[in-house]
C-alpha cells in the first residue's frame, strides 16, 4: 500500500509518521484554499475467480485526477483490512477540526448484509455471513470517521457493486443496500441499490462508471450535482439501461470539483434566470415530442439540473425503459416506475378538510381516464379535473395550463434529500400569462396516518412563486408503491386580504386498474 500526496509518496509502514506528514503538508500548501482530503481504494487482486480487471487502474486514475482538483490523497491499491482501517484513521486525523471536505472513492468488491454495506479487502476469505463483520470494512466506519473529524462536507463514491463471488450466504441481497445520505454527505453508487455494475474489460482500462466519472471531473465548472447526473445518464446510455447509477444527497452548500477553491454561488437575478429558461425551453420545445432516446440524453447532458430536467428524465423513462431490478425498501415495498404512475381506470377517494378548523369540506373522488399516447385526465368529482402525463406532470388544472408541465413528484425515484427547481409558463383561465417558479424537495421518509391506514411515506414539499407575487406551498405524502396521487396533501396560501388559507386532502380508498 502507498500513500500519495502531490509530489510525495509514503510507504505505509508508519501510520503515525504518515499522519503527521499529511497534516503538515495540508496546513501549508492548501491554506487558504478549501481543505480537501480523499481516501482512494482500488481492490482488484482477489484470489481466484474473484479477481477484477480494473479497480487498481481506477484508483490510480482517480488519484491523479483528484490531485489536480486540490485534493490531498491517501491511496490504497489491493489493500488488506488492516491497511484500509489504518488509512481511514489517518484521513480522519488529518481532517479533524479543519472544517474540510472528506472523500472516499472505493472500487472493488462490495456487498450488503442486513442493510449495511461493506468494502471487501483482498485478504478476505468469506464463506458465511459471520465472516463479513470480521473480515470486511463497514462503510459506516468511514462515515463515522468523517463525522468525528467534523467535516463540513463528505463525498462517498462506491464503484463496488460487482457480482458477489463469495457465495450467496455471505450477503442478504445483490449489490449494495439503499441508504439515505447522512447530514452533509453526497453518496453515489455505480448502479442502483440491489443491482450490479460492469467492471469493464482490460482494454477499456477502467470500470464503466469510473470511466465516465473521470471524464466529468476533468470538465471546467464541475458542480457536484451536474457531474454525477451526467455520469448517470452516460452510463445508462452506454449500458443500454442495464446499469443506472444512483445518488443520495443531504448537501445544502454548493461544491465544485475545481482547483481546491471554495465557491459561493450567488442566486441569479431575474434577467439571468429568464434568459436561461428561454434558452432551455427552446431546446426542449425542439425535442419534446421526439421518440429518440438520443435526443433526450443530449438534452439532459446539456441541462442536468435545469428547469425541465425532471420532465425530460420522466420522458426518458417512458421511451427507454430501465433494465434493472428495483430493490424493495426496508418495508418490503418497491417503488413503481416513474413512467407508469398513472393508469387508465385507476380510482381514488378522499376526504377534504379546512386545515385551520378541521371541518370537513367534501368527499372528492377521482378516476383516471387515458386521453392520448401520454396524456391522462384526472376526472374529479368535487375537486376539479386536471391533465397529466403518465409520470404525473401537470399540464392543466383548475387554475389554467402550464408549459412545460410541472412535477407533482420527481422524474425518477423518490429519495430523501432529492431536490429540484423548475419554471413553467402559467396561462390562467382568464387569459393572463406569467411564469411560476417551483422549488421542490423530498424532506423525509416518515409515518403518516390517513383514513386509508398508516404508511411509511415520502414527504415532498413544493413551493410556488408566481410572477404576480402570489406564493403557495404544497406538501405531499407519497406511498412509494403508489406515487400517482398522494396519501395526504396540505395546500397553503394567503388570500388577497392576507389571511391564511389551508386545505387538507386525505385518501380514504384507492383501486388500481387491472
Amino acid at each position: 500500500m502507498k500513500i500519495a500526496l502531490p509530489n510525495i509518496w509514503f510507504e505505509c509502514a508508519k501510520p503515525a509518521l504518515l499522519a503527521a506528514s499529511l497534516l503538515a503538508f495540508s496546513a501549508t500548501a492548501q491554506a487558504p484554499l478549501d481543505i480537501r482530503i480523499a481516501l482512494v481504494i482500488g481492490n482488484a487482486a482477489y484470489a481466484g475467480s474473484a479477481a477484477l480487471a480494473n479497480p487498481a487502474n481506477d484508483a490510480r486514475a482517480m488519484t491523479d485526477t483528484l490531485k489536480q482538483l486540490g485534493f490531498s490523497v491517501v491511496e490504497i491499491r489491493d489493500g488488506s483490512k488492516a491497511q484500509i482501517t489504518d488509512a481511514i484513521a489517518t484521513v480522519r486525523d488529518a481532517l479533524k477540526g479543519r472544517q474540510g471536505v472528506g472523500m472516499l472513492y472505493y472500487a472493488g468488491h462490495g456487498l450488503q448484509l442486513d442493510w449495511r454495506n461493506y468494502m471487501v479487502p483482498v485478504d478476505a476469505k468469506l464463506f458465511k455471513a459471520a465472516d463479513v463483520a470480521e473480515q470486511t470494512v463497514d462503510l459506516n466506519s468511514v462515515i463515522e470517521a468523517f463525522k468525528l473529524a467534523g467535516n463540513r462536507m463528505n463525498i462517498v463514491v462506491l464503484d463496488a457493486c460487482r457480482d458477489n463471488p463469495f457465495g450467496g450466504s455471505t450477503a442478504s441481497g445483490k449489490g449494495l443496500a439503499q441508504l439515505d445520505a447522512p447530514l452533509g454527505t453526497f453518496l453515489a453508487y455505480a448502479t442502483a441499490p440491489g443491482n450490479v455494475a460492469e467492471d469493464g474489460d482490460v482494454k477499456s482500462g477502467n470500470g464503466l462508471y469510473t470511466q465516465f466519472l473521470l471524464e466529468e471531473l476533468k470538465k471546467p465548472t464541475a458542480k457536484i450535482e451536474d457531474v454525477f447526473k451526467r455520469v448517470r445518464f452516460n452510463v445508462r446510455r452506454q449500458s443500454q439501461g442495464r446499469q443506472i447509477p444512483w445518488e443520495s444527497t443531504s448537501l445544502e452548500d454548493d461544491f465544485y470539483f475545481n482547483k481546491g477553491v471554495k465557491v459561493e454561488i450567488a442566486k441569479p437575478n431575474e434577467i439571468a434566470r429568464e434568459t436561461a429558461f428561454t434558452f432551455e425551453k427552446a431546446e426542449w420545445d425542439r425535442i419534446k415530442d421526439s421518440k429518440s432516446a438520443v435526443d433526450l440524453y443530449a438534452f439532459l447532458n446539456k441541462f442536468p439540473n435545469g428547469n425541465i430536467s425532471e420532465l425530460a428524465q420522466a420522458r426518458l423513462e417512458a421511451i427507454d425503459k430501465a433494465r434493472i431490478v428495483a430493490q424493495p425498501g426496508r418495508d418490503g415495498k418497491v417503488q413503481g416506475s416513474a413512467a407508469n404512475r398513472f393508469r387508465d381506470g385507476d380510482r381514488f377517494e378522499f376526504i377534504a378538510k379546512d386545515g385551520l378548523t378541521g371541518i370537513e369540506t367534501g368527499r372528492p373522488s377521482v378516476v383516471i381516464i387515458k386521453r392520448g399516447e401520454d396524456e391522462f385526465e384526472g376526472r374529479a368529482v368535487g375537486m376539479g379535473s386536471a391533465l397529466v402525463n403518465s409520470a404525473g406532470f401537470v399540464s392543466k388544472d383548475g387554475s389554467g395550463s402550464f408549459d412545460p408541465p410541472w412535477a407533482t413528484s420527481p422524474g425518477g425515484d423518490l429519495q430523501v434529500g432529492k431536490k429540484w427547481s423548475a419554471r413553467s409558463i402559467h396561462t390562467a383561465n382568464n387569459g393572463s400569462r406569467g411564469w411560476v417558479d417551483i422549488e421542490a424537495k423530498v424532506t423525509a421518509l416518515e409515518k403518516v396516518t390517513v383514513p386509508l391506514g398508516t404508511f411509511d411515506a415520502y414527504r415532498l414539499e413544493v413551493n410556488f412563486v408566481f410572477q404576480s407575487g402570489e406564493r403557495r406551498k404544497m406538501t405531499f405524502w407519497y406511498d412509494p408503491e403508489w406515487s400517482a396521487y398522494s396519501l395526504k396533501l396540505v395546500s397553503e396560501f394567503r388570500n388577497r386580504n392576507g389571511s391564511p388559507n389551508i386545505s387538507v386532502r386525505e385518501m380514504t380508498s384507492r383501486k388500481r386498474a387491472s
